[in-house]
Order: C-alpha cells, then sequence, then structure tokens
C-alpha cells in the first residue's frame, strides 16, 4: 500500500482518481540496462529524422548546381558563338558599305575633269543637244546650270550610265547597277529621276540578271527629258551667256 499523495510506483496503474486510467508505462530497457529518460529519446528521434531530411537536400542541391553549372557552360557557348557570328556578320556589311562608298565616290565626281573650252565649241553648243553633250567642258556647264534648277540628278545618272557601260567585270557591273538603282530610281530615293511606268518595270525585269545596259531605257528617256526641257532655258541662262561673253572677249584681245 501506499499513503494518500504519495505517486504511484512504475509499473503501477493508477487509480480511478488519477488522471489517466488503464494506461500501463512500458519504458524500454537502454544500453546496459540503463532506462533513458524520455526527453533523451526524443532528441534521438529527432537527430536521426534531421539526417534523413538533410541527405536528399544535399543531393537535390548538388543536382542543382550541376544544373546551373551545365546552363552557364550552354549560355556561355551560345553566346560566344553568337557574338561571333554578329562579328563576321558586321565585318561583312562594314566592307560591303566601303565598297558601295568607293565606288559612289569614284562614280560621281564633282567636276569633270577637261580644258578650257574654245570660243568654236561654245558656239557649236548652241546648234544642237548632242554637241553640249560630247564634250566635258559642255557637261560641266550644263551640269552647273541644272544645279540651279535643282535638277542635277539628270546629268548624274546619265553619266553613271554611261559609266556602266564601260564596265566588263561582272561583280562591278551587279554593283554599279545596284547603286545607279538605289540613287537614281528607287522612289526611296532624294536623287530619283522622273520616268514612266513602262521604263521602270523594264528596269525592274533587267535587274534580276544586271547587264552594262540595264538602263538603256531610262537613260535614253532623261536625255530626252534634259534635251526638250532644260537645254532651251540653259541657252537662255547667265552661265551660258557669260561664259560666251568671257571667250569672245578674251579672243579679241588675242
Amino acid at each position: 500500500m501506499r499513503m494518500a499523495g504519495e505517486p504511484p510506483s512504475l509499473g503501477e496503474e493508477p487509480t480511478a482518481n488519477g488522471c489517466d486510467q488503464g494506461k500501463d508505462f512500458h519504458l524500454a530497457p537502454g544500453t546496459d540496462g540503463e532506462i533513458p529518460m524520455g526527453s533523451e529519446r526524443m532528441e534521438m528521434r529527432k537527430r536521426q529524422m534531421s539526417v534523413a531530411q538533410e541527405t536528399p537536400s544535399s543531393t537535390q542541391a548538388q543536382h542543382g548546381i550541376g544544373n546551373r553549372a551545365s546552363n552557364a557552360c550552354c549560355f556561355c557557348w551560345c553566346c560566344c558563338c553568337s557574338c561571333s557570328c554578329l562579328t563576321v556578320r558586321n565585318q561583312d556589311e562594314e566592307r560591303a558599305r566601303r565598297t558601295s562608298h568607293e565606288l559612289r565616290a569614284e562614280s560621281i565626281p564633282n567636276c569633270e575633269e577637261s580644258p578650257t573650252p574654245t570660243l568654236e565649241e561654245v558656239n557649236a553648243w548652241a546648234q544642237s543637244f548632242d554637241k553640249l553633250m560630247i564634250t566635258p567642258a559642255g557637261r560641266n556647264a550644263f551640269r552647273e546650270f541644272l544645279r540651279t534648277e535643282f535638277s542635277e540628278e539628270n546629268m548624274l545618272f546619265w553619266m553613271a550610265c554611261e559609266e556602266l557601260k564601260q564596265e566588263s567585270n561582272k561583280s562591278v557591273i551587279e554593283e554599279k547597277a545596284r547603286l545607279i538603282y538605289e540613287d537614281y530610281i528607287s522612289i526611296l530615293s532624294p536623287k530619283e529621276v522622273s520616268l514612266d511606268s513602262r521604263v521602270r518595270e523594264v528596269i525592274n525585269r533587267n535587274m534580276l540578271e544586271p547587264s552594262q545596259h540595264t538602263f538603256d531605257d531610262a537613260q535614253l528617256q532623261i536625255y530626252t527629258l534634259m534635251h526638250r526641257d532644260s537645254y532651251p532655258r540653259f541657252m537662255n541662262s547667265a552661265i551660258y551667256k557669260d561664259l560666251l561673253q568671257s571667250l569672245s572677249e578674251k579672243s579679241i584681245k588675242a
């Protein structure tokens, strides 16, 4: 027996006035016959559970690092490849632009080299438009007049077509034909010349396989336009009259 208020001994069931009824307390024996306390056993279980949870998480972390490494390598490779491709493409574009610029600079001189025209030559310009256009000095004087009328592109186009006819290298012909189209035929160009729809269709067909004669129809149309429209005004312009008077005075003094 035990006295009132004395706690029950191990293995003894609580009485009816206790908190728990009908439950036995069986504690597993510990190592070396000792009986571990409940708090120590819970602590051991926590350690085991924490170790079990850390193992898969560390494995996942390693996989994640590996994936990031592989992705980084893939990303770097793609970047290097794309950068090198862009570099090559930019170099090709720059080379093409440089070539186009050089051809433009060569094909459009500000003024043709020519000796000072004689009085007889200047008088011959008044006889026909062909005699004006056949000499470099005549073309320079006429071009100067066209510049005052903001129609110099007609002469520049005609001269570019003449230069194209002198070429024999296929690659140069194709490049010059492209430049002529961009500078004088394209509706986006500020130097576009006035051509009818029929001639434009002919040019578009010819541009599929450019040749020295791609712009022959257009050149003839512009030549006719300058002959009928600009040439009569040039003959009455101050540019022509002043040149004629200057040469006449020199001729009298000589």
